[in-house]
Order: structure tokens, then C-alpha cells, then sequence
């Protein structure tokens, strides 16, 4: 599945958009936005992959706001100017469409968008693989994390949930919890897949301290009590996959 998001000031087009998406089974939106700071919030906590962005907007443009990204999803350009294709395409843009879009016209751009992050995934699955295997680097059950000006060794298991909250992240233990200062993307990236898994853009929780599944929530148990956390919709079919694989 393609996660994308829609930066565009023009709700018309933004519905044009979102009817398309809806038309590939291949894409889930994740977010409709209407400038690129509303966009760079939900860059900080989402899993995105590709972004369909206008030109001209408000505040900063969207090649202003690419030029700000140091690791950008993929790129398509939307715009009523076709005097920005090349400089669009300069930033590494995948393709450049220009309004009003046609669906055959969206629709090979999608194409051509999945193909190479379908691509890039298999690529960094490989490296990967091939990188842990030569390197012979063992498993460690512990990360470090800044906090409170020095870095704190938190072992995998202690680690209940995660919460997070604007730039700040929570990590919360058994008996203590870490504050410290960076995205919940970025935590995510560096904890093993494995171990544990994002069920909502403010949730991450240990597999292993999963106590049930009820309804919509994963229950966990905090301080001796039951704490209920919710999935979110982007989630739950990553969430159901694991359970499936090891339900009776």
C-alpha cells in the first residue's frame, strides 16, 4: 500500500484528488492539506510516501517547501503553470500534472509512482538484509535516547507504549517514563519492526506487552490497570495482519 497526502489551498481540487485516490486500490490518503505547514506537521508523524503538491499556495510555495525537506516522499506536482515543469522536475519531481487532470493522465503518473517506491522498498529490503548479514552486527535489546541533557539506556522490554506529542516524544516504562525530543518517525525508524508497531500516529506499542485486542483499542496494562489505546484507520490492517498470523 502507497501512503500519500494531498498539499493543495484549493478544496475543489483536493476533492478531484481524493475522488481519484479513491479509484486506486494501490493508494490509502493519509491527509488532505491546505498549505505546506499543515503538510510538515503530518511529514513529522506519518509514514508517507508520496505527495501530490501544488505550486502556488499561500505562506510558501511547494517547491519552496520541498527545497525544506531533507528526506521528501516522492513527488507529483499539481499546478495551473506549466512554466514550473523544470525547475519541478530539477527537484527530482516524479511527474508534473497540470489542471484541470484527467484521470488517464493521474492515473499513469500513479503508475509510474508506485512502481519506483515499490521498487525502493525492495531495494532497501535487500540492503538491509545484506548489510546485517555482512556487518554480523548482534541484536542489541536497548536503544539510547536524549533526555534531560544526557542519554538514557532504555531496554526494549521495559517499554510499554510510546505517546506521542507534537515534537516530543513520551516512552513509557514500568516504573519510569522518558521524555525526549524528536518525532515519533524517527523513534519508529530506529526500533526493530519486529518488537514493536505504530497503531496510531500518536502510538507505538511493544508487541510483547499487548494484553488484548477490544473492539478498536490495544490493551495494555500500565501501573497494575488496564490502558487502552486506539488504533487509527491508516493502522489497522497492518495490525490485523500480525494478529491473523498467530491467532487460533
Amino acid at each position: 500500500m502507497v501512503r500519500v497526502i494531498i498539499v493543495d489551498d484549493e478544496p475543489l481540487a483536493q476533492d478531484v484528488l481524493e475522488t481519484y485516490i479513491e479509484k486506486m486500490p494501490e493508494l490509502t490518503l493519509v491527509k488532505k492539506c491546505s498549505n505546506a505547514l499543515e503538510a510538515n506537521e503530518v511529514l513529522k508523524t506519518e509514514d508517507v510516501d508520496l505527495m501530490f503538491l501544488d505550486i502556488q499556495m499561500p505562506q510558501l510555495t511547494g517547491i519552496d517547501f520541498l527545497k525544506t525537506l531533507s528526506k521528501p516522499p516522492k513527488v507529483i506536482f499539481t499546478t495551473a503553470y506549466a512554466n514550473y515543469a523544470i525547475e519541478g522536475f530539477e527537484l527530482n519531481a516524479l511527474d508534473y500534472l497540470l489542471k484541470p487532470i484527467s484521470l488517464d493522465r493521474f492515473m499513469k503518473a500513479v503508475n509510474k509512482a508506485v512502481e519506483q517506491i515499490e521498487l525502493l522498498r525492495k531495494d532497501t529490503s535487500a540492503n538491509s538484509s545484506t548489510g546485517n548479514q555482512s556487518a554480523g552486527e548482534e541484536h542489541l535489546d536497548y536503544i539510547f535516547v536524549k533526555a534531560d541533557k544526557k542519554l538514557v539506556k532504555v531496554n526494549y522490554n521495559e517499554i510499554i507504549y510510546i505517546e506521542g506529542l507534537k515534537d516530543y516524544v513520551i516512552i513509557r516504562m514500568d516504573t519510569q517514563r522518558v521524555v525526549t525530543l524528536q518525532t515519533m518517525k524517527s523513534l519508529e525508524d530506529k526500533l526493530p519492526s519486529n518488537r514493536f508497531k505504530r497503531i496510531h500516529r500518536s502510538y507505538i506499542i511493544n508487541i510483547d506487552r499487548i494484553n488484548a485486542i477490544v473492539g478498536n483499542m490495544v490493551e495494555v496494562m500500565e501501573k497494575n490497570q488496564p490502558k487502552h489505546l486506539p488504533v487509527g484507520k491508516n493502522y489497522r490492517d497492518e495490525l490485523d495482519s500480525m494478529i491473523d498470523k498467530n491467532r487460533l
